[in-house]
C-alpha cells in the first residue's frame, strides 16, 4: 500500500485508516518500482552537485591563480618607454613605516642594486613618504646607500619628499646627495623613543598576583606587570641615547656644512619644509619630475621599487607574527 502522493498511478480499491488515503495497488512490485525511482533520483541529485562542487572548486583555483599572477607580474615587470633609451631616472618608494613587515630594508636595498646595475640610469630618486620606523633598518639602509655612491660616484642619489619623511625615513634621506621638499612637507624628528605600558596598579585593585621567573636579573626588563626597576630603566636609557647618537652622527655626516645646527635641531622637533631649508635639513624645494630635468637631465622616469611576490607576504607575514611578541618587550623605534 502507499498514499496518494503522487509515486504510483491509482489501482485497486480505496479503504479509509484513521482518516488518511490509502491506495491499494494491483502491482505486486510497486514496493521496488519505488525504490529503483527514489535511487535513481538521489543518483542523479548526487551527480549534480558533484558537478556543481568541481565547477566552484575550479572556480576559486582560477582566481586565486589570477591574484597570484597579478602579485607575481607587478613585483617583477618592469617598463622601460622606448623614448629613455637615452637614458632614464631610477624611481625608489619609501613608503609608510620603516618595518620588517613593510619589507624597507630589503626592498631599498634589491632597488638600489637593481638600479646601479642598470646602465641606463642616470641618477635615482627616492621617494620619500614615510613617518620612520625601525632604527637598525633605516640604519642599514643609510650604510648601504653611502656604500653604493661610493662605488658610483658619478651617479647622483637624491630624496624628494612628499607629504613627510621623518625620524627614521630622514635617516635614510641624510644619506643623498640633496633633499628637496615641498613648502608644506614634514621633516626631522631626530630623536629616538621607547614606549610600552604598566599595569601594576591595576593589578592592585583587581588582587591579581605576578608570577615571573626569570634566569638573568634582566632578562624581563620592560615587563609591563613588573614594578619599574632603577638599574633597568637607567639601561633602557642608555640605549637610548646610543642610538641617538647614531642617527644625529648620520646627519652630520650627510649633511656636512650645510647644516646649521640649534638647541632643537636634534631634540625631535619636526619643521614644515620651508623652515628645514634654512637649517640645512633640507637643500630647496622639487617635485620628482622637477629634480629628475634639473639634476639627471632627463623626463624619463622608471620605478625600480621591488614588489612583494604572494609567496614572500604570506612568509614575512607569518614569521612577524612569531616575533612581534618579543620585540614588544622592547619597542624602540623613530617615530
Amino acid at each position: 500500500m502507499q498514499t496518494n502522493d503522487g509515486f504510483l498511478p491509482k489501482q485497486g480499491g480505496i479503504v479509509t485508516s484513521d482518516n488518511r488515503k490509502i491506495i491499494v495497488t494491483e502491482d505486486p512490485n510497486w514496493e521496488r518500482k519505488l525504490l529503483e525511482q527514489l535511487a535513481g533520483a538521489t543518483l542523479i541529485e548526487q551527480r549534480r552537485a558533484r558537478r556543481w562542487k568541481i565547477f566552484f572548486r575550479f572556480a576559486w583555483l582560477a582566481v586565486f591563480a589570477a591574484i597570484a599572477a597579478a602579485l607575481f607580474w607587478s613585483g617583477t615587470e618592469r617598463t622601460v618607454s622606448p623614448l629613455a633609451s637615452g637614458g632614464h631616472v631610477a624611481l625608489l618608494r619609501l613608503d609608510s613605516e620603516i618595518s620588517t613587515e613593510n619589507n624597507t630594508a630589503d626592498k631599498m636595498i634589491q632597488g638600489l642594486a637593481d638600479a646601479y646595475d642598470d646602465k641606463s640610469v642616470r641618477g635615482i630618486i627616492i621617494r620619500a613618504n614615510s613617518p620612520g620606523g625601525s632604527p637598525v633598518l633605516s640604519g642599514m639602509v643609510y650604510d648601504e646607500i653611502v656604500r653604493q655612491k661610493k662605488l658610483h660616484p658619478t651617479i647622483p642619489v637624491d630624496v624628494v619628499v612628499e607629504e613627510m619623511c621623518a625620524s627614521g625615513c630622514y635617516y635614510i634621506a641624510s644619506a643623498a646627495d640633496n633633499i628637496y621638499v615641498d613648502k608644506a612637507s614634514i621633516v626631522g624628528s631626530i630623536g629616538v623613543l621607547s614606549d610600552g605600558f604598566g599595569f601594576t596598579g591595576l593589578m592592585d585593585k583587581l588582587g591579581i598576583e605576578r608570577r615571573l621567573r626569570t634566569a638573568g636579573e634582566n632578562k624581563a626588563m620592560g615587563d609591563p606587570f613588573s614594578p619599574t626597576n632603577p638599574k633597568q630603566e637607567a639601561i633602557r636609557q642608555q640605549m637610548l641615547d646610543d642610538i641617538h647618537a647614531q642617527f644625529i652622527k648620520a646627519v652630520r655626516d650627510g649633511r656636512g656644512k650645510r647644516l646649521k645646527e640649534t638647541p632643537d635641531m636634534f631634540s625631535g622637533l619636526v619643521w614644515i619644509g620651508e623652515k628645514s631649508i634654512p637649517l640645512g635639513l633640507a637643500d630647496g624645494y622639487g617635485t620628482v619630475a622637477s629634480v629628475a630635468m634639473r639634476n639627471m637631465h632627463t623626463d624619463q622616469i622608471v620605478d625600480f621599487t621591488p614588489q612583494d611576490d604572494l609567496g614572500s607576504r604570506f612568509a614575512r607575514h607569518f614569521g612577524v607574527e612569531f616575533g612581534s611578541g618579543i620585540i614588544s618587550l622592547f619597542n624602540t623605534r623613530f617615530f
